[in-house]
């Protein structure tokens, strides 16, 4: 007969509960992207499995690029009395947000969303036409 303590049992039951988004603040391990650079521009290479292409919101806002999406999950283990037993799987908003420069405006990104994946490009240096100024002598 092998026993288990009583900690034991409540740290693997529990192990992970307060390591959620909602505990934590942070989604990164719910949306993990790979960010990788290209011939003049980035590219965010974001999974976002579970989640529907009308659930995703992009925002552009003092150089920063919010991704924000909801996910909703009707899938739950329940006992006889119809309680929920462990619930592993996220559902509810998460976002991340990325650094793009104070120059890209919200035409320079691009982004498209296929098969639970989020491609998002913005270029690494905007083109900025250099503006004449002229010296008053006084």
């Amino acid at each position: 007969m092998k026993f288990y303590p009583v900690d034991r049992f409540f740290s693997d039951a529990f192990d992970d509960m307060f390591d959620r988004p909602f505990f934590t603040g942070n989604s990164s391990h719910v949306m993990r992207t790979d960010i990788s650079e290209k011939d003049g521009y980035y590219l965010l290479d974001m999974e976002l499995p579970g989640v529907k292409k009308e659930d995703i919101h992009m925002d552009l806002e003092n150089g920063y690029l919010t991704v924000s999406a909801s996910r909703n999950s009707n899938n739950e283990e329940k006992d006889q009395k119809g309680n929920v037993i462990r619930q592993e799987r996220y559902a509810g908003t998460f976002s991340r947000s990325f650094y793009v420069g104070d120059e890209v405006t919200e035409q320079d990104i691009k982004a498209s969303f296929d098969n639970g994946e989020l491609k998002v490009t913005f270029p690494k240096e905007v083109k900025t036409i250099p503006e004449k100024k002229q010296i008053m002598i006084d």
